[in-house]
């Protein structure tokens, strides 16, 4: 069994009428009882739970503290490729986007990590753009034996593989492993992303089910808001997580926000989901699991983040650099996307213990296994 059989239950044209269509008794209801369905979770998202963001906003807070306490993860991205072999309509590592293409050799990725370490991080998230000819699964365990030693907390987010290479890559020291479908408009899916493997949604959507069945500890999931309908793609990550909690109990599960947001030689998206909207986006999630682990990257601007750091976020990022080399060597042409908040991470440990909150750097969940 995959995810695949239990998306292809769902239509989603339907999906984004029920959404819209919640009423505030729908949102009520949702409120009121103690273990939510994906079907209430669709409530908490609706427009007429707009109306209910504070009382949302109060119960997130309380549920997030009482599993997670006043904690901050922090993590890192550590970028080691720009080369892509995909054409994605929204990301500045598209195949027809004419910038200069880097892959990290061994002394640069030192560079990075010697840059990376002085701030503190403990949890690395190493990304790349997606092209198996250079940065396929042997690259991929080059870079993991190199920067082990120095990180507790080893993560991806790179081209989905097969279940047998994440296997492999489990075994020398992988933690957890990031893959965004992007959106789960089948039909539009096509239309942003014309070339490369990453075209093949089908392929896509089944890479957190090998990711599950190669015993990765923690997988991410995520939706690119703004691509489509923000409220019918959260849905459909919401009964992804549903599904995957399910079929892979002993595995943790982690959500991320990535809004839209420019990138070089890509056109400034028109319009996306407003700060408002997505607060209500997280307090939801919460509601929905007290135990997935929320995320926010540096794409938010630095009040922003402030303020939802006390509301559901359990981790975060800070001082990232999103083009490979770009803590040793920046160059800022080569970056994926332009980040918001620009915050040394010693300012955005200050912003969370003004907060009343602890920034967490070391995984204990990860040093408990060994």
């Amino acid at each position: 069994m995959s995810f695949a059989e239990t998306f292809a239950k769902y239509n989603w044209r339907e999906i984004k009428e029920l959404v819209h269509g919640a009423t505030s008794r729908d949102v009520e209801r949702a409120l009121s009882v103690s273990r939510r369905s994906v079907e209430d979770f669709g409530a908490l998202i609706s427009p007429a739970a707009s109306a209910y963001l504070e009382e949302m906003a109060q119960l997130s807070q309380a549920i997030t503290q009482k599993r997670y306490g006043k904690t901050i993860q922090m993590y890192v991205p550590l970028y080691v490729s720009n080369e892509c072999q995909n054409i994605c309509t929204y990301c500045g590592f598209s195949l027809n986007n004419k910038i200069e293409r880097v892959t990290l050799d061994e002394a640069a990725i030192l560079d990075e990590v010697k840059v990376i370490k002085q701030h503190g991080y403990e949890h690395v998230l190493i990304v790349s753009g997606e092209a198996r000819t250079r940065v396929g699964i042997d690259y991929f365990e080059r870079v993991l034996r190199l920067v082990r030693p120095f990180f507790a907390n080893l993560s991806m987010e790179v081209q989905p593989l097969e279940e047998a290479e994440y296997r492999r890559l489990a075994a020398v020291g992988l933690h957890s492993v990031l893959v965004y479908q992007e959106t789960y408009h089948q039909e539009n899916y096509k239309k942003h992303h014309p070339k490369g493997r990453k075209s093949n949604f089908e392929y896509r959507l089944d890479t957190p089910d090998r990711i599950g069945r190669a015993g990765i500890h923690k997988i991410g999931l995520g939706a690119l808001l703004g691509l489509e309908d923000w409220r019918t793609d959260s849905w459909f990550v919401a009964l992804h997580l549903h599904y995957l909690a399910k079929q892979y109990w002993q595995t943790k599960f982690s959500v991320s926000f990535p809004r839209l947001r420019p990138a070089s030689g890509i056109e400034t998206p028109a319009g996306c989901m407003n700060d408002r909207e997505l607060v209500q986006l997280i307090c939801a999630y919460r509601l929905f699991d007290e135990n997935v682990e929320l995320s926010l990257s540096t794409r938010e601007n630095p009040t922003f983040r402030d303020y939802l750091l006390t509301l559901g976020i359990t981790a975060m990022s800070a001082g990232s650099s999103t083009e490979p080399g770009g803590y040793a060597k920046p160059k800022k042409a080569l970056a994926q996307f332009e980040i918001s908040d620009e915050r040394s991470p010693a300012e955005v440990v200050a912003a969370i213990r003004g907060k009343g909150y602890e920034a967490v750097w070391k995984d204990w969940d990860r040093a408990l296994q060994g």
